[in-house]
């Protein structure tokens, strides 16, 4: 079945459908950074979701010249499965459920509310020890560029967009390497334009299947990305 996109929706069309498309996360970065370079402000904000979207982030902002920020945001998991997640708790402390997953998993209010607890400590913490954005406020009419290292189901990149929303800012924009074809309409709905250089339609995704070198990365992986990516930016 050909993709279908919506006209705010940017892809390139010779990479549809394709696994092992990007060496890295990196070579995505690099791919985004060209895709966005003549549609973007010279004062925007790149904005990655810990933990994949960093490095992705890192290689745009340092390309295009522009600020890195963190949108911290954590997936709520089930109690009995840390890989499987029925919602999201956001920096701010957005929280979204998926309804469909609470019904299908029966879980209880208790469950829910142990969930939305643990997750929000854990968002708390890592704002705190990898220094998120600061004062969100400042970026009240800015444009911002929302990165990831690729869509899945999207919810959590839904929970980060309405978040974000809340401080103010002004152009919303998502950047990712690898997308499901039904999350990306459903995210580029939400958001002025989405850049997505690998769209896969089909009947299930994984968005490791478009990196021939894929890894989980760890906060200290992370914390030395940010840390790079200050000292080089010291240097300029």
């Amino acid at each position: 079945m050909a993709i279908s996109l919506a006209k705010n929706v940017v892809d390139l069309p010779e990479l549809r459908d394709l696994i092992a498309v990007f060496r890295d996360r990196n070579h995505g970065g690099e791919i985004l950074a060209e895709m966005v370079r003549d549609h973007t402000g010279g004062d925007a904000a790149v904005m990655a979701i810990p933990a994949g979207g960093v490095p992705v982030a890192k290689v745009m902002a340092e390309r295009l010249n522009l600020s890195l920020y963190l949108a911290v945001v954590s997936k709520i998991t089930l109690p009995w499965n840390t890989e499987a997640g029925y919602g999201a708790v956001a920096f701010d402390g957005t929280v979204r459920l998926n309804d469909n997953l609470v019904a299908r998993f029966g879980l209880t209010k208790k469950q829910i509310q142990e969930g939305i607890a643990k997750t929000s400590q854990k968002v708390a913490k890592r704002v705190k020890s990898l220094g998120s954005a600061g004062a969100w406020s400042d970026f009240s009419g800015q444009e911002a560029i929302l990165v990831d290292d690729g869509l899945a189901s999207g919810f959590t990149m839904l929970v980060a967009i309405e978040a974000l929303k809340k401080t103010g800012i002004g152009s919303l924009k998502v950047a990712v390497p690898t997308g499901y074809e039904r999350s990306i309409r459903r995210i580029a709905s939400e958001i002025e334009t989405l850049y997505c250089a690998n769209i896969r339609g089909g009947f299930s995704f994984a968005v490791a299947d478009a990196y021939l070198k894929w890894s989980d990365l760890g906060e200290d992986e992370v914390a030395t990305l940010l840390a790079d990516f200050q000292r080089d930016c010291m240097k300029d």
